[in-house]
């Protein structure tokens, strides 16, 4: 318990959370007379993953993208398709950003990235402006649960060293699992904005428009289909496909359309390295920490406490939402991965609920937790890239809240929507 509360205060006093999970990680091995050396080796453990190198190959793929002008190009796109339809541009907003946040897995970076673009493209077209600010808002963090998703492959990295002999699994099955529930999110608020905006003046189709701009795309239409095609057709692993993705976007965003100049790159590799650096840094203490919490039989204990106060799976299911909804608006994904993905998932498997199920869940639900009020990170930087009150961000995310929330719901209590393409 003491050191609980000595975790606590260093967290509290703003000390970086790796320092905090390896001070654990250190208590726990010195309580258990283990040998100290003990944290370097998960770290060795780390370096030998053969999914590790996908992550900074995929981070810095991304990065390239939202750098370029590739987004400005996915707009124009989907602009010249779907612009005929009512709400035609809301979709147009909800496809661009739920394919920037797949690629670069941080929201907030679509929100600064595609806002400027996005929000006086709304405007202009007559959108209402609550409507505009709750969509790009609330679009900001979809995409999460498509590959190449880094919360995913980093829920599948920390699942998988937890040794779950009784369910083994694959990032292949966790990159399937996730493609029907991101669909249900995309198509309920899609739904809705089509429904709010059934009165709104469409504008023609016109196929020398649509014509043009698939011209301009056309290096950018064919990534979705190397990356998901190469690794499902078997024909590339992992890390093969994430090496791929960087270098085909390399080329065509450097050489072929030259919106990423040779003397802007080591700025995108040192940021896209960065987030990476962070990323790998608490991995891999949460490994040595998640050594030391199975060892101690925290989970097992856990369980057996909610157990005693939770008798079904449905109730805890329940109470599961409600607690990750808060994680989510409170810690950021990445570090709500790395400590509570441990905890939480043993006591789920208790409960019956399949691994690549519960990380479905974990990150629906920490995708709306981006902009759950009161504290939600996505408010506030929309607030500040708006340069709007972060009290009309609340009102104006709320509806889209609660739809997506419902598709949480459909989520958690209908797991064949989940687990349908695996096939377990």
């Amino acid at each position: 318990m003491t050191i609980t509360i000595f975790l606590a205060l260093l967290a509290l006093m703003g000390v970086p959370l790796f320092i905090v999970i390896a001070t654990g990680a250190l208590a726990g091995y010195y309580i258990e007379e283990i040998d100290l050396s003990a944290l370097i080796i998960e770290f060795y453990r780390l370096a030998e993953m053969p999914i590790l190198m996908a992550i900074p190959l995929f981070s810095f793929a991304g990065y390239l993208l939202s750098e370029s002008n590739a987004p400005k190009r996915l707009v124009k796109l989907t602009q010249a398709l779907l612009g005929w339809a009512p709400g035609g541009l809301a979709i147009v907003t909800i496809l661009a950003c739920s394919l920037l946040t797949a690629f670069t897995g941080a929201s907030g970076v679509t929100i600064v990235a595609l806002g400027a673009l996005l929000y006086p493209a709304m405007a202009h077209a007559g959108y209402k402006e609550n409507f505009n600010l709750g969509l790009i808002t609330s679009a900001g963090s979809l995409g999460l649960l498509f590959a190449p998703s880094l919360p995913l492959i980093l829920f599948a990295v920390i699942a998988q060293q937890m040794s779950l002999e009784t369910q083994p699994f694959t990032l292949d099955d966790v990159f399937l699992a996730g493609i029907l529930p991101g669909l249900l999110m995309i198509s309920m608020l899609a739904g809705w904005s089509l429904w709010k905006n059934r009165d709104h003046q469409r504008t023609a189709f016109s196929w020398a428009q649509a014509k043009a701009a698939m011209l301009e795309a056309r290096w950018e239409l064919p990534l979705p289909v190397i990356i998901l095609g190469g690794i499902y057709s078997g024909y590339f692993a992992i890390s093969e496909a994430a090496a791929v993705t960087a270098l085909y976007v390399l080329i065509t965003e450097g050489l072929i359309h030259r919106d990423i100049p040779f003397a802007r790159l080591p700025r995108v590799i040192r940021e896209s390295m960065t987030l990476v650096g962070g990323i790998l840094v608490i991995l891999g203490v949460s490994l040595a920490s998640t050594n030391v919490i199975i060892d101690s039989g925290l989970p097992d204990q856990l369980f057996e406490f909610i157990r005693s106060h939770v008798s079904d799976k449905l109730t805890f299911l329940m109470l599961l939402n409600v607690f990750l909804l808060l994680l989510g608006a409170i810690l950021d994904i990445f570090s709500a991965l790395v400590l509570m993905v441990p905890l939480l998932l043993p006591i789920a498997m208790g409960y019956g609920i399949d691994p690549i199920h519960f990380g479905i869940i974990f990150l629906a639900n920490m995708q709306i937790g981006y902009f759950t009020p009161p504290v939600g990170m996505n408010l506030f930087i929309a607030s500040y890239r708006f340069k709007k009150p972060v009290m009309q961000l609340y009102q104006a995310t709320l509806p889209f809240f609660f739809i997506l929330l419902l598709s949480v719901l459909i989520i958690t209590y209908w797991p064949t929507l989940t687990l349908g393409l695996t096939g377990r």
